[in-house]
């Protein structure tokens, strides 16, 4: 009796997470990262876009992450991206999307940051990717300058 007791106290796993790498993209005016499927190409044409800022539209977020276990809330990948405008005024953008668990090696979400929302923000100098499941975090990837 007393084994059945215990047992009924004993809680459940909660959900872990992480996220494990994040890819700032830049976006040229047809919603391109990259000109050829190669990384090569995508980290060329990365650096050209860098150099041409007036080709860019805006930016994309790809995010891989991982969840594991029973989750008791919604999973939501969560960008807050720093930036500078003209006249070196900081700025701040938070971007959110529900996250849905389901590879077993991880998943991929990409967070877009467009039109607007982007000369907005002006140039990104910092950003900070997290993973949450309800109001609990769950993990965090973040760029050197946060």
């Amino acid at each position: 009796m007393f084994i059945v007791c215990l047992a009924a106290v004993v809680p459940a796993p909660a959900a872990t997470g992480r996220v494990i790498k994040v890819l700032p993209q830049l976006l040229d005016w047809q919603g391109r990262n990259s000109l050829a499927p190669s990384l090569y190409e995508r980290d060329a044409y990365q650096a050209y876009l860098r150099q041409h800022t007036n080709q860019i539209s805006g930016l994309q977020f790809v995010v891989e992450w991982k969840a594991k276990g029973p989750t008791s809330a919604p999973l939501t990948l969560r960008v807050e991206a720093r930036g500078i405008t003209h006249g070196n005024l900081p700025t701040e953008m938070l971007i959110e999307k529900p996250a849905r668990a389901g590879g077993w090696f991880g998943n991929w979400t990409t967070l877009f940051l467009l039109g607007d929302d982007y000369k907005n923000l002006g140039q990104v100098t910092a950003w900070r990717v997290t993973l949450w499941e309800g109001p609990q975090q769950l993990g965090e990837q973040r760029s050197f300058l946060w």
